[in-house]
């Protein structure tokens, strides 16, 4: 199963390389972001954003609101299945 995790993206830990440093429920993990930058929204510009991960990639931009919501059902789903959660 693909599953994307949304997370926020709190630093850029290399410019060149286009990574950065992103929240994930509380876990802050290094991504890839070459998928969700261009020229008009480089990688200096993406702190604060909210974004899909998937295998250590930034997929997609999401906004806060289907973050928190996706967050939430998340947790539900561990609660009912004894996992830990988005983060861990």
């Amino acid at each position: 199963m693909c599953l994307g995790i949304p997370g926020q993206i709190v630093e850029i830990s290399d410019t060149n390389q286009k990574l950065a440093i992103v929240n994930i429920g509380g876990v802050k993990r290094q991504v890839n972001i070459a998928c969700i930058v261009d020229e008009q929204h480089p990688p200096e510009s993406c702190v604060g954003d909210w974004v899909l991960v998937h295998v250590g990639f930034a997929m997609n931009r999401i906004n806060e609101q289907e973050a928190a919501e996706t967050l939430k059902l998340l947790e539900e789903i561990a609660l009912v299945t004894g996992g830990s959660g988005a983060g861990g």
